[in-house]
């Protein structure tokens, strides 16, 4: 794997939403588990407004995209290994006692909370409360030593894109640019430009912007936004604002190019 290249699973606290459209148990993982009290909290949008491209060749990815807007990409990899791998059950037997490190989910505080994976897993993955703030969720988020998830990793094929010399359902916040690949569930990205400051409260949820500011936004004032499902990869360039909301459970990757 290249230098400057780290790669992070990623599992939302939280599940969102029951999806718009039924998914098979096969299909999912294991991971959506629906029961009483797991009401639909947002509803999927159709609306896309990031490019999707199925054929796009590094000469084009550089001239077009890598420096200047996000696109999702289609059929660059085949991880389906990786896939089977990540489901509930195969997670939960191969590192259910491994100890992980839970952050909180906005962009300033450094609460951190260590705890089995498979505590984590059973009791915590629950719907998110909307009233909720940021530095009340807690979610594995990458803040780990995972050099014993490493015979995982090595199941993961990134996307054939690297970048050289260029400078996660969190709230808004920008850093170097990066891939994020849904193995499971479905992710709503929100994203501006450098340039363009969101107006967002920093110890609020990515559910509570949406509920409470994006409504009111005018549309010249509206992010690039899309729902990513399973097997799509977004890139995101450096330096672009970026918040994420997660539909389902939802089980990712993502690989930061620096």
């Amino acid at each position: 794997m290249a230098l400057g290249v780290r790669l992070l699973l990623l599992l939302a606290l939280w599940t969102l939403a029951v999806p718009a459209r039924s998914l098979r148990e096969a299909g999912d993982g294991g991971w959506r588990r629906p029961g009483p009290g797991a009401p639909a909290a947002v509803a999927e949008e159709e609306r896309c407004t990031v490019e999707r491209r199925a054929d796009l060749s590094y000469a084009e990815f550089v001239q077009r995209y890598a420096f200047s807007r996000p696109v999702i990409l289609q059929g660059l990899t085949d991880n389906s290994r990786f896939r089977d791998l990540c489901s509930r059950q195969r997670l939960l037997a191969l590192f259910g006692d491994s100890v992980v490190r839970l952050s909180t989910a906005n962009t300033y505080s450094y609460q951190k909370v260590d705890l089995p994976f498979q505590e984590y897993v059973e009791q915590m993955l629950h719907p998110q409360d909307p009233f909720s703030m940021g530095n009340d969720t807690l979610y594995f988020f990458g803040d780990n030593n995972f050099t014993e998830w490493a015979s995982l990793f090595r199941h993961y094929s990134p996307p054939p894109f690297s970048l050289l010399g260029a400078g996660s359902g969190v709230p808004f916040h920008w850093h170097g640019p990066g891939f994020s690949e849904v193995i499971y569930g479905r992710k709503r990205w929100f994203l501006y430009p450098p340039a363009k400051t969101p107006e967002f409260h920093p110890n609020k949820t990515t559910l509570a912007w949406l509920r409470d500011t994006y409504p009111a936004l005018a549309l010249s004032a509206r992010p690039l936004e899309c729902t990513i499902h399973a097997g799509e990869v977004l890139y995101f360039p450096d330096r672009w604002w970026h918040a994420t909301l997660n539909l389902d459970t939802s089980v990712f990757i993502s690989t930061f190019l620096s």
